[in-house]
């Protein structure tokens, strides 16, 4: 093109691949699904549904989804989930902790087990049947 962009049209695959000349590609799929692949190593993709996934050269990754939820994979595994009504929630191969805009923690361990600690110093403990082990309240 006269403004050194590429483009190529795979008809069978009916996907346009666009080259710009600062190194950016951009694929338009049939689907409606968008990626974009930049200079650095990150990609980032637009699906169908707005979802937002960027996957960055260092390995880590993070979606943002059309209701506002963003999640974060880092390096190691670990997930970070930020809902849009304020409750975030870490996992790791250890545990699952959800963490309440009120302060409120809930951590569900690999093992089943639960605990719950309450902004009110009230820690509840429970097996991984859902049996209370414990359950103090200060």
């Amino acid at each position: 093109m006269p403004d050194e962009r590429v483009v190529y049209y795979y008809a069978a695959a009916q996907t346009t691949h666009t080259t710009y000349p600062e190194g950016l590609e951009v694929l338009h799929f049939s689907s409606g699904q968008i990626e974009k692949h930049f200079p650095d190593g990150r990609k980032e993709i637009t699906f169908p549904d707005q979802t937002i996934k960027t996957l960055f050269a260092d390995g880590q990754e993070e979606s943002i989804f059309p209701d506002g939820t963003i999640v974060r994979v880092q390096r190691d595994g670990n997930k970070i989930i930020e809902f849009n009504n304020g409750q975030r929630e870490l996992h790791t191969a250890q545990f699952k902790r959800r963490e309440y805009p009120d302060g409120t923690v809930k951590t569900v361990y690999a093992n089943g087990h639960q605990e719950t600690k309450y902004t009110s110093g009230r820690v509840r403990v429970k097996d991984k049947d859902g049996n209370v082990l414990m359950d103090t309240e200060m």
